[in-house]
């Protein structure tokens, strides 16, 4: 079993590689086939064989992973790829002032103020047509920085400090350049650096503004991690190394689903059908499948609030998870996750195992509770699951802070699981 300092050079190593939902899958999928995995495809009939290991994508946002061993108790491991952004418009070009913008639109739950000032760049997905006529899709990623929203200088604002929001149409749009632009060549200059020299036109994209500053520890003795991406990209890692790790004999299960910050409720999310087909195909007929939802046990891997020293106040006191503590167990009353007692004992039993301790979260009772794939996969398929997550501060900001032990904890258990 590797070392936490070896765990956390290939974590942050993952999360710079990994600017957007499709390079995080594609990534993900290339770790998976250096582990010996095999490559499904939806469209195409499978023949699986027991002692194999295979994945499948869909979307190109989202991957299933898993040993074929024979047995149906599966360790499922879910976690989620997109994180919080500025998603550019369909038609983002704006000239004004002498200056090109791109507009752009928040994606999930933003918190916006702290993507002002910031060295921004571009990636994601562009499909086009080719020099023969056809559709073609590539991954792009700018890489330098090309993009930032200048803050309003505190002369123009005398409200800055005391009462700043944000309008999301007019106050967060990005100057990319003060000289002539052409959007279509711009994505083609990208294209071609890829290594695409077929493009013909435009046809449509979906592309994301990250920050360029490279994930880094942080603190006097590198007790923390500093990373954009970190809900959920650190589960997203757990969940692959895991899977990776072990023997094909072992009944384990991967699925990152994307668009969880926006309801999963998509072809590629959590409450879509990706899941359900993968585990149909994997059994001979619904009584195996059935078998196999009920003897599972789906560990729903997302971040944890941890307590903020300069807000306590928001932990409910006998529930505050502390940063580098060990991994959180989250339990709702309503449901928003849905951790029971007869999961979270097994996931205890497995950490004891470890000599780990857990922590707890339960949201204070005056305020709303946010929710995971967990409650979705669970009411879906009916598979018991547990939520569990890393301690983490600043969640869905642009750069989000956690811990430097936390996640290699939450590795050794989800080991630990199926002995």
């Amino acid at each position: 079993m590797m070392t936490t300092d070896e765990f956390n050079e290939g974590l942050l190593g993952f999360l710079d590689a990994s600017p957007t939902p499709f390079h995080t899958t594609r990534n993900m999928a290339m770790m998976c086939e250096n582990a010996g995995f095999i490559k499904l495809e939806e469209t195409e009939k499978w023949a699986l064989v027991k002692g194999q290991k295979y994945y499948v994508t869909r979307n190109d946002s989202s991957i299933i992973a898993f040993t074929y061993p024979g047995d149906d108790d599966y360790v499922m491991m879910g976690a989620h790829t997109d994180s919080p952004n500025l998603k550019l418009k369909p038609s983002p070009v704006i000239e004004k002032n002498g200056l090109v913008q791109l507009g752009v639109e928040p994606y999930g739950g933003l918190l916006m103020n702290p993507w002002f000032d910031r060295d921004l760049s571009i990636a994601g997905r562009v499909a086009y047509k080719d020099t023969t006529g056809r559709i073609k899709e590539a991954l792009v990623n700018m890489q330098k920085a090309i993009a930032i929203i200048p803050s309003l200088a505190i002369h123009l604002d005398d409200k800055a400090n005391k009462e700043r929001t944000v309008n999301a149409q007019t106050d967060i749009v990005p100057i990319i350049t003060s000289g002539a632009f052409d959007f279509s060549e711009w994505i083609k200059a990208a294209l071609k650096h890829e290594g695409y020299d077929d493009f013909a036109s435009l046809l449509s994209h979906e592309l994301s503004l990250y920050d360029t500053q490279k994930a880094a520890f942080v603190g006097l003795q590198d007790d923390f991690i500093a990373s954009a991406r970190l809900d959920n990209l650190l589960s997203c890692y757990v969940s692959l190394l895991t899977i990776c790790s072990v023997h094909p004999s072992r009944p384990y299960l991967m699925v990152c689903s994307d668009h969880e910050e926006v309801g999963s409720e998509s072809t590629s999310g959590a409450a879509g059908s990706f899941l359900e087909s993968v585990l149909r195909r994997m059994t001979a007929d619904f009584e195996s499948y059935t078998r196999l939802t009920r003897k599972s046990v789906m560990i729903s891997c997302d971040n944890a609030h941890a307590v903020h020293p300069n807000y306590a106040g928001k932990h409910d006191d006998n529930h505050a998870p502390r940063i580098n503590n060990g991994v959180v167990v989250k339990v709702n009353a309503n449901q928003r996750y849905a951790s029971n007692s007869r999961t979270i004992s097994r996931v205890s039993l497995a950490a004891e195992s470890q000599d780990i301790k857990l922590q707890e979260f339960v949201t204070r009772s005056d305020m709303g509770c946010g929710s995971t794939i967990g409650p979705i996969t669970a009411t879906r398929l009916g598979i018991d699951t547990i939520d569990v997550g890393l301690p983490t501060f600043a969640m869905h900001s642009i750069r989000e802070l956690a811990g430097n032990k936390d996640a290699h904890q939450l590795y050794r258990i989800l080991l630990a699981l199926q002995q």
